[in-house]
């Protein structure tokens, strides 16, 4: 089998699995009467800026063969190789469309998910982001368009592709949408052409469901937007009738797949009724529901997960994930899927690692870490009692080219606990008044983790120190902690960021005259409300893609929608402290509205496809700050998207973003 990169090998020892490195030797320290070795050269930005060589990779059911897309430019590669023997069974361009996901049907084909940034006049489709199926068929070497030459319907995936092993073998089940009625049913595809054939009648008010391992319907939802309730249906004599219903105008309860047995399903809600108040349940509780009887259990995991795993065989809940300070977690119900998980955590020594894929029988697992290094792809074998390097996310960028990451606690203004990382530059063991970066998250309701972050570990390079810091409002602490955040925008969400700078300062860590912000979507408008609403911090602010106008924002979802007063709408409102649709007192809080009070250079960066936060965001935010004759730069990107996803124009935001980072706050 051919290596890339280095290689790990993993040998039994008395019954365990112990990692040993093959490679590069360890670097001796010179010798006294020797020069020291010449620092390393930060690499271009051209390498942090690229699209990761590997953007996705999954192994076949017998796990001896691997699908991975690889990357070449802005142009996606999908090969199929052996394992076994190294042999390149199947390869394919699929052009500069961004790759979302990747799927085995069986060992003869693969399904790719991708998106693409499109309107559809003729229906009266905004521009959105659109997502298609692709199957990869190795034995014809053809790509075949899922819901291709389906009567009346769009060859467009409404949700997420289900893939399942029916009595005549694997297929693939999607929605699709019907262009003659409102019907959004569930299609059964033909893998040899692509056409669907429908097997379940839903609608536009099917908001979920769940399949069991053969493709059958074992529960269903129903949200009705104008009452606001949504409905579990089970089937009862033939059909699915309502099973329970709770009214729910904006955290709506959710199916998570199959349970830990045939007839079972999993379902995120709140039912204080069944468990009473539990203040560390971020959001809902998780249930198994029997479909047969209706009994709810709450499933047994020691902590909140943040995803859930199921067997790649038999598709019943196995386990979970959770993503803590220094990566992520899992806990298995499963007793085979726990040992294996075990042996690899005593094999890494504690590493982290994030589990990618695995084949039917749970003895070759794919896994990723990025610790220390620029992003390693290993398989694990249990037979031969190895692992081996497939791949290198970044293989120009080198371990030693990356900066250390260090987790940090600190107290916020009103003594809540903020948790967070600190990026060193590279070669830096110690921080010692360096010019900081504050680099905001989006969401807000997420969180920045360890391991490799492209463009904390760029601006690293450059001689910053970088804080990404979860500020109230983010997962992954709690519903407590979620929770703080409601109606803080602009004002604890901003000051957590803000009282890490005071923090880092207090420490002796970084030079409080020389900082600034950067941040994309929340994170952006985080950027921007550093120079407005928290005034005196930053030397200057970088905002991508950033909300500038909270009340226009919203009342921007209100129009992508049937109904102005929807779901969304309430979810914007509830974090931004709205009151009610259009509300006027968030006006104090939009950017927007305060260009005059900037003191400090801001840079504007957005791509012109974005179809999360418009490009109007920017360039209201841009015409305020000239109206105002205060410093401003706006940068416009073709083709891009919220995510950037393009590698050519995330090069050119990283260019600009260190250019201007440099010019007014110079690094060294």
């Amino acid at each position: 089998m051919r290596k890339f990169g280095r290689a790990r090998r993993l040998a039994a020892l008395g019954g365990l699995l112990v990692l040993c490195v093959v490679g590069r030797p360890a670097q001796a320290d010179p010798a006294p009467d020797q020069p020291a070795p010449p620092a390393l050269e930060a690499p271009e930005l051209e390498a942090y800026a690229a699209s990761p060589a590997v953007d996705l990779m999954a192994l076949s059911p017998s796990g001896k063969r691997v699908a991975r897309v690889a990357v070449a430019g802005e142009e996606r590669v999908i090969a199929v190789t052996h394992l076994d023997t190294g042999q390149l069974l199947f390869t394919a361009t699929l052009g500069d469309s961004k790759v979302r996901d990747l799927a085995w049907i069986g060992e003869e084909r693969v399904l790719v998910v991708a998106s693409e940034t499109r309107a559809i006049p003729m229906l009266g489709v905004p521009k959105s982001e659109l997502y298609f199926g692709v199957i990869a068929d190795l034995a014809t070497g053809k790509l075949v368009r899922v819901l291709d030459r389906t009567e009346d319907v769009l060859p467009v995936l409404y949700g997420p592709a289900s893939v399942r092993k029916a009595d005549a073998g694997e297929t693939v089940f999607v929605r699709g949408v019907t262009v003659t009625s409102d019907a959004i049913d569930l299609y059964r595809i033909d893998l040899r052409n692509g056409r669907g054939r429908a097997v379940q009648p839903m609608d536009r008010e099917t908001g979920d469901y769940v399949l069991d391992r053969t493709g059958a319907l074992l529960a269903r939802a129903r949200y009705v937007e104008r009452s606001r309730v949504w409905t579990m249906q089970l089937p009862r004599d033939g059909r699915f009738r309502d099973a329970w219903s709770v009214t729910e105008p904006i955290d709506t309860p959710q199916f998570l797949g199959m349970g830990r047995s045939p007839r079972t399903v999993v379902v995120g809600a709140d039912r204080p009724d069944l468990t009473g108040s539990d203040p560390e349940a971020e959001g809902a509780v998780l249930f198994e529901v029997n479909v047969d009887t209706g009994e709810w259990t709450r499933l047994p995991f020691e902590h909140d997960p943040d995803q859930l795993l199921h067997h790649p065989e038999t598709r019943l809940l196995i386990g979970a994930a959770r993503v803590e300070e220094d990566g992520e977690h899992y806990e298995f119900i499963e007793p085979t899927a726990a040992s294996r998980w075990r042996s690899i955590q005593r094999a890494l020594q504690g590493k982290p690692a994030r589990l990618v894929s695995w084949s039917d029988d749970l003895r070759r697992i794919l896994i990723f870490t990025d610790t220390e290094d620029s992003g390693l792809y290993q398989l694990v074998d249990f037979d031969r009692g190895v692992a081996d390097v497939l791949a290198e996310a970044y293989p120009t960028i080198t371990p030693q080219q990356v900066g250390a990451v260090r987790p940090i606690r600190y107290a916020a203004a009103d003594g809540l606990e903020i948790s967070g990382y600190l990026t060193l530059p590279p070669g830096v063991e110690t921080a010692d008044n360096l010019p900081l970066i504050v680099l905001a998250h989006g969401g807000p309701a997420s969180r920045d983790v360890s391991g490799f972050d492209w463009q904390a570990q760029a601006l690293a390079s450059r001689g910053y120190a970088v804080l990404q810091a979860n500020f109230r409002g983010s997962t992954g602490y709690g519903r407590t902690f979620l929770e703080a955040g409601y109606g803080e925008w602009g004002r604890k969400m901003q000051t957590d960021l803000s009282d890490g700078v005071r923090w880092l300062a207090g420490q002796g860590m970084i030079d409080p005259e020389r900082v600034c912000i950067v941040g994309a979507s929340y994170g952006g408008y985080a950027a921007m409300a550093g120079l407005t609403l928290d005034r005196g911090v930053y030397r200057c602010a970088v905002s991508y893609a950033g909300v500038s106008d909270l009340r226009r924002m919203v009342n921007w979802e209100a129009r992508q929608q049937e109904r102005r007063d929807n779901q969304t709408v309430r979810y914007w409102n509830r974090f931004m402290g709205a009151a009610r649709l259009n509300d006027r007192a968030v006006d104090a809080l939009s950017p927007a509205f305060l260009a005059e009070t900037v003191d400090k250079p801001l840079l504007l960066i957005h791509g012109r496809d974005d179809t999360v936060v418009p490009i109007e965001q920017s360039r209201v935010m841009a015409e305020a700050m000239r109206r105002a004759a205060k410093p401003v730069e706006l940068i416009e990107l073709t083709g891009e998207d919220h995510w950037m996803s393009r590698a050519e124009t995330r090069l050119r935001a990283l260019r600009e973003t260190v250019r201007f980072l440099e010019a007014n706050n110079p690094p060294r």
